[in-house]
């Protein structure tokens, strides 16, 4: 991915294994190097730092997600509910193929004292948060949704719905089915919102 040398993108896919398996806690420079089959000092030439992996991995993450979603192929047919429906199914799925990215996502209480890191994770809440309110503010423009409650709550009310089925995901250690789960979760709220 562009702005990310070959190196860097194997050293945050180990990085990513490593937190799957242990946990953030136990990602360090020192075992994060034997991963990838480099010495402390080459890892140290492509990263400065824990956190500016996980800076990076953030990153990484958004720009994958905006491409991902940016390039779903909606039908001419699909109702604004259809496009959420294929926007959270796209979202989730990733989650379930890389769990160690939720693991940091959801770490945001150990990057208090981060500024980097917290505006990273904010920055794709705030991606994630745009997708849903233009989708919600299309949807009500174009009468597939109802307007009694406006865009801006709805969004809160859809995103945080899913951020406690993909916590309670994390929760179990990986082990309930993230996408059925929140399926449900987008369903009930599209069957209070949809017009039909």
């Amino acid at each position: 991915m562009a702005g990310f040398t070959d190196r860097q993108v194997q050293i945050m896919e180990a990085a990513t294994g490593r937190i799957s398996k242990f946990g953030i806690q136990n990602l360090t420079i020192k075992t994060l190097a034997e991963d990838v089959g480099l010495s402390e000092p080459a890892l140290y030439r492509h990263f400065k730092s824990k956190n500016e992996i996980l800076s990076s991995l953030l990153e990484y993450f958004k720009r994958e997600m905006e491409t991902r979603i940016g390039s779903i192929a909606f039908k001419s047919t699909d109702t604004s509910g259809d496009e959420l429906r294929e926007i959270f199914n796209s979202q989730l799925q990733t989650f379930k193929n890389k769990p160690a990215i939720v693991s940091v996502i959801f770490e945001e209480s150990i990057f208090h004292f981060d500024e980097n890191l917290s505006s990273k994770v904010a920055g794709i809440i705030e991606l994630m948060q745009n997708y849903v309110k233009a989708n919600i503010s299309k949807g009500q423009k174009n009468g597939h949704y109802s307007k009694l409650v406006n865009s801006e709550t709805l969004t809160t009310i859809i995103l945080g719905g899913i951020r406690l089925t993909v916590l309670k995901w994390k929760l179990s250690g990986f082990k309930s089915n993230l996408v059925k789960e929140g399926k449900l979760v987008l369903e009930g709220i599209l069957k209070m919102i949809e017009n039909k």
